[in-house]
């Protein structure tokens, strides 16, 4: 355990600011969870009940398909390609072309949700995964947090493999922030403990925020025997053999085998994982009921990136969302997201409306009455409106940026969703690929080359959106060919420029806008790189 350096007293914070509590799930897909999928064959009845509490939003995304860049902007309210926190510490996989330059640490510079609300008078603990740079000055107890509990740079519980006792989820921990337990100890358990500790020790005078962020679900696939050996059990009754199991899924990058995608839940071992921290999260939310300060704290529970479908064991299936960790199809990046409010957000309800990562900061600094940083852009929104009297946000779109080759095999690219539409465009080569959520969850049909003048209009918004940003792209191996780049395709100056002049135009008034011919650019930018032709897609039935 680390303490943050000693501080001048903190000021007295607005009366009733409620307490705040997150629990960040890792690597744990929508699909996981019994609320969102009454046939799941994991079981999760605490988090159900959490859900049952309160909000379920069934548009929940992370910031992006893997998981430093969703964590950075959880923390800072902002788009990670603003600061070019783009993929996870440290990944720097080479294929056809060299990844995106980008930093490898939350640059301190940023105004963190722990430094917010420390300053308006919080009590700020973190414990669990941290994942936001090497060095100790990047760790939580040097971005706010009072108390840093188990985080530091790593990603994932260290040593340990093939179901080993010893290291990984099983103490000795090998982590410099949390010491190691008695011999068998469980670190989702353990991190459960610590957190309800601190919750047994808070100064009820001053309201606080628990940030509790599970190593659970990323491998090392490991969990305590007899939970294991419970869905061996539940496992053998359902008879699915292995073949059915998995589809193929694109192949992006070569390797000696074809590209798999889980398409049942049956991993005896990964299940085992889901249910023990389920059940840890059940002792945080028992004991916010036993102290006595479950009706004025916010519980928020989200997960970082969708479930892991493709490699490492491919533990789970995401369907009806296509891909997993490491894509940025909806498998990759769409995730549970519940909020309980008591006495505030009516218990059973749901909201289609979108959110993101992001959100998180401006509506906890809301909460609390800390004002927005002023130099730096915050991107995500403030939900109490929406969660209060059902405003959604006044936004028209939501980004992704991932310029990198995932180890889930996931391709470099980048993607808008505006309304019920979603074009992702591919950073090797400029294709694009166009979907309608509404109709096509499992976004199987690609639907650019029917719909031109939605492409056009959705690229020219993440263009648009990439200057914004600063947004870096992938680069020539030495030798190699150069890369594509946004400024390739004809017109696209014109078109992005139409929305750069009117950002806050509605998607059917810039459409309007080009198909009127006001745009000079637009019947190049139209045809340039929209193809009927895109990956190969496998279902069910191959």
């Amino acid at each position: 355990m680390a303490s943050a350096p000693a501080q001048q007293p903190p000021p007295l914070p607005p009366p009733h600011s409620p307490n705040i509590v997150v629990i960040l799930a890792d690597d744990f897909g929508i699909m996981d969870l019994g609320c969102y999928n009454p046939k799941t064959f994991y079981e999760t009845p605490n988090l159900d009940r959490l859900a049952s509490q309160g909000v379920r939003f069934t548009n929940g995304y992370a910031a992006c398909p893997v998981c430093s860049p969703t964590r950075f902007s959880l923390m800072t309210g902002r788009y990670p390609a603003r600061d070019a926190v783009t993929d996870f510490f440290s990944g720097k996989r080479v294929e056809k072309y060299k990844y995106a330059e980008y930093n490898d640490f939350m640059p301190l510079d940023e105004y963190t949700l722990a430094q917010g609300l420390r300053a308006a008078g919080y009590q700020t603990f973190f414990v669990g995964k941290w994942h936001l740079g090497d060095d100790q000055k990047y760790w939580p107890e040097n971005r706010g947090f009072d108390v840093n509990i188990g985080g530091w740079a790593a990603g994932s519980p260290k040593g340990g493999s093939g179901g080993s006792a010893r290291g990984g989820y099983f103490t000795p921990y090998d982590n410099p922030r949390l010491k190691d337990g008695p011999d068998g100890e469980y670190l989702t358990a353990r991190l459960a403990s610590e957190a309800v500790n601190l919750l047994r020790h808070v100064d009820k005078s001053r309201p606080f925020i628990l940030y509790n962020s599970f190593y659970s679900v990323h491998t090392p696939l490991q969990a305590p025997e007899a939970t294991v050996n419970k869905y061996k059990e539940k496992a053998a009754k359902l008879g699915i053999p292995d073949d059915k199991c998995f589809a193929r899924e694109e192949q992006v990058w070569p390797v000696k085998q074809q590209r798999k995608v889980r398409v049942v839940q049956n991993h005896a071992v990964y299940a085992a994982m889901v249910e023990e921290m389920d059940k840890a999260a059940g002792r945080i939310l028992d004991a916010l009921a036993e102290l006595g300060l479950a009706e004025n704290t916010i519980v928020i529970f989200t997960s970082d990136n969708g479930g892991l479908s493709t490699s490492e064991g491919l533990p789970t299936s995401n369907l009806p969302y296509r891909g997993g960790k490491g894509w940025l199809y909806e498998g990759g990046i769409r995730e549970p997201w519940f909020i309980r409010w008591p006495g505030v957000v009516k218990p059973g309800a749901t909201c289609d409306t979108p959110i993101i990562s992001a959100d998180l900061l401006p509506t906890a600094f809301a909460l609390a009455g800390v004002p927005l940083p002023k130099d730096k852009p915050i991107d995500g929104c403030n939900l109490v409106p929406l969660l209060k009297n059902g405003d959604a946000p006044a936004r028209d779109a939501l980004f992704w940026h991932y310029p990198h080759y995932s180890n889930q095999g996931g391709f470099p690219g980048a993607a808008i969703r505006m309304g019920d539409w979603k074009l992702i465009e591919r950073l090797e080569d400029g294709r694009v690929q166009l979907y309608n959520l509404r109709d096509d969850i499992g976004e199987q049909r690609d639907l650019a080359a029917r719909e031109p003048a939605r492409a056009a209009a959705m690229r020219a918004r993440l263009h648009a959106w990439y200057r914004e940003v600063g947004a870096r792209f992938l680069r020539a191996k030495p030798g190699g060919p150069a890369p594509w780049r946004p400024d390739d395709v004809p017109g696209a100056d014109a078109a992005t420029a139409a929305f750069q002049d009117a950002p806050s135009m509605l998607m059917t008034d810039f459409l309007a806008t080009l198909c009127a011919g006001k745009n000079p650019g637009r019947s190049a930018f139209y045809t340039s790189y929209i193809s009927a032709d895109g990956p190969e897609v496998w279902g069910l039935d191959d």
